[in-house]
């Protein structure tokens, strides 16, 4: 009898730690988040990515890509930091809007901490 409750137990156990194990990290989010970065994010990129970087369509049927999935996840911090700077592909250029520290904050918010 003993030895069944143990070998029960045991079981229940090993379920515990494998589901624990296989959670997925909680989701940043720009719109709770009162850092400096997460405020640049709303002020400026929001409109066009959505408030929590999902993307979305435009009025005029624009798709603007989400900054959290998909083929954007492959692309590296330099090519981040050169997109908000230069802008192209239908983005509007921040390098006259935002300081250099903006910018690489904006880079490593989306590089960092939208990819989770």
């Amino acid at each position: 009898m003993l030895r069944a409750k143990l070998i029960i137990i045991s079981a229940f156990s090993i379920l515990a730690i494998a589901a624990c194990g296989t959670s997925e990290p909680e989701r940043f989010s720009i719109v709770a988040n009162s850092g400096y970065e997460s405020s640049l994010f709303r002020q400026h990129c929001a409109i066009c990515h959505g408030p929590e970087g999902d993307g979305k369509t435009l009025d005029d049927g624009t798709i603007v890509p989400s900054l959290r999935k998909g083929e954007f996840k492959k692309i590296g911090e330099a090519n981040i930091y050169e997109q908000i700077s230069e802008g192209g592909n239908g983005m509007t250029p921040f390098r006259t809007q935002l300081t250099e520290r903006e910018m690489r904050l904006l880079t490593d918010l989306v590089h960092n901490k939208l990819r989770q």
